[in-house]
């Protein structure tokens, strides 16, 4: 299988999530409760990625990893940005340098 599936099929999901109104849905809850909720939610679950990395707990810190990329495909469809828009984004970035990236923001 194509490890992009997997995230191509889950952020299809969590977009349809996000006008459905059948009220048993952890993602409908997340979009019913707004941004602020939203964000808080994605806060906790980059340091909890934080938290097991520093304790050398590798199991862990693939859990946490999965959280926090469920819930920034949440975010992206929060703002109706596509996979397409965030791989063009990483295209656009290969083979510049990091720094040199960074530095060109304005």
């Amino acid at each position: 299988m194509n490890d992009l599936e997997v995230f191509n099929r889950l952020h299809a999901l969590i977009t349809s999530r996000k006008e459905s109104a059948t009220g048993n849905s952890y993602t409908e809850e997340l979009f019913r409760k707004g941004q602020d909720h939203l964000l808080k939610k994605f806060g906790e679950e980059a340091l909890e990625v934080m938290m097991a990395s520093k304790n050398d707990d590798s199991d862990h810190v693939v859990r946490e990893l999965a959280d926090l990329w469920f819930h920034s495909l949440v975010v992206m469809a929060y703002h109706d940005i596509s996979m397409g828009d965030v791989a063009s984004e990483l295209e656009r970035r290969e083979g510049i340098s990091g720094l040199e990236e960074k530095a060109s923001r304005k």
